[in-house]
């Protein structure tokens, strides 16, 4: 027995010290996908400025070919006419046939110049972005070694036998929730991250537009520049609501959805969703009140993002012993005996209602619209 106490206090000073190395290991390649994120943005700031001059000198290029082909042509005659023009006219038409030939010369060879320029930038942009993949993909990685490691891991001596299965089963959530999280990732970059960056942009146009342009343009940027900051707010509400909606906690079911469906009304101006609560409006457990929320608010996402419904119908009816919801849209629809390869939102809302001990079941048709209802049995 002494022995085996041992041993667990080795494993555990050699976990903690796994632990020290994988959790520095991960801040060194989060430092490193920053910089590379940076750098990127840099190269293309550095590629658009580029890609301005070129077409000013493309501009400037069939300007300067047109003036030495006229050039030419007057060079031409006074060769041919050598005796009609004075010594200075012959000179000067000479003189500005050679200096035109020189600009043109120049801007070609600026022109290839800032092409291997460019073709260089987008091959560092590529690798870049290689990187960072690479990067994002050894942090999520890590993610899931240390959250093993961060695991209660000193308490197996009468278990070991059954430790297999629960290693197993722990990586398969912690895979689970490491997903998640590199989804909630992608939804932040990709969505308030990128706006907020376009934020930053738009103002800097305001600026430029009102110095140049005066303030009644700058007051059309101004509006569209509002709209951008709308959006993201919107973003960052959904992704917020996504995590979980802080007033699930303190009002309950019905207030939220109540809530919810009216803010997602607002920032989809060409929808229009009605909620109808029919039952009881009392609290239920926390369990039934997060899963009938999130069963209620990715068929409601569906219908917008999916089958471009602009009339939702959200039906909710709380009785003692059960909690029946419909949701009904005018969507384009879909065949559900066919199974759209790589989708598994059908598959995580039945199994997210099977836990509940309840069931869904999805009623659509090409062109018809598609119900979604829940019954989910209340414990007594």
């Amino acid at each position: 027995m002494k022995m085996m106490q041992m041993n667990i206090k080795s494993i555990d000073e050699i976990r903690e010290e796994m632990l020290d190395t994988v959790t520095v290991s991960k801040s060194d390649i989060f430092r490193i996908s920053e910089q590379c994120r940076q750098d990127y943005d840099n190269i293309t700031n550095e590629l658009a400025s580029i890609k301005q001059v070129m077409v000013k000198l493309n501009e400037e290029g069939t300007q300067l070919e047109e003036l030495v082909k006229a050039a030419r042509h007057k060079l031409s005659e006074v060769s041919m006419n050598f005796k009609k023009y004075s010594e200075e006219e012959v000179r000067e038409a000479y003189e500005k046939a050679h200096q035109l030939q020189m600009d043109l010369s120049i801007n070609l060879q600026y022109k290839k110049q800032l092409l291997e320029k460019r073709d260089e930038l987008e091959r560092r942009l590529n690798s870049i972005h290689q990187t960072i993949e690479r990067a994002e993909q050894l942090i999520s990685q890590i993610s899931v070694v240390m959250n093993y490691l961060q695991s209660d891991l000193k308490q197996f001596g009468e278990a070991f036998e059954t430790a297999k299965a629960k290693q197993d089963l722990g990586l398969k959530v912690i895979e689970a929730q490491e997903e998640e999280r590199k989804r909630l990732s992608r939804d932040i970059h990709d969505g308030p991250a990128q706006m907020l960056a376009n934020v930053i942009v738009r103002s800097d146009l305001v600026e430029r537009v009102y110095r140049e342009r005066g303030g009644d343009e700058a007051l059309a940027e101004i509006q569209s520049f509002k709209k951008m900051v709308r959006s993201a707010l919107y973003e960052v509400r959904r992704i917020i609501y996504d995590l979980r909606p802080m007033a699930l906690d303190d009002l309950g079911l019905v207030p939220t959805l109540r809530k919810y469906l009216r803010t997602i009304e607002e920032y989809h101006n060409n929808s229009s969703i009605e909620f109808e609560n029919i039952g009881q409006e009392r609290r239920l457990p926390a369990k039934y009140e997060v899963a009938l929320f999130r069963l209620i608010q990715e068929s409601v996402q569906n219908s917008l993002k999916h089958a471009n419904a602009c009339e939702i119908k959200v039906r909710l009816d709380i009785t003692d012993t059960a909690v029946n919801v419909l949701i009904k849209d005018n969507g384009i629809g879909f065949d559900t005996s066919k199974k759209k390869e790589g989708s598994f939102g059908m598959i995580g809302m039945r199994e997210r209602a099977e836990l509940l001990e309840g069931k869904i079941t999805f009623d659509s048709k090409i062109g018809k619209g598609t119900s979604v209802q829940i019954q989910v049995p209340l414990s007594s």
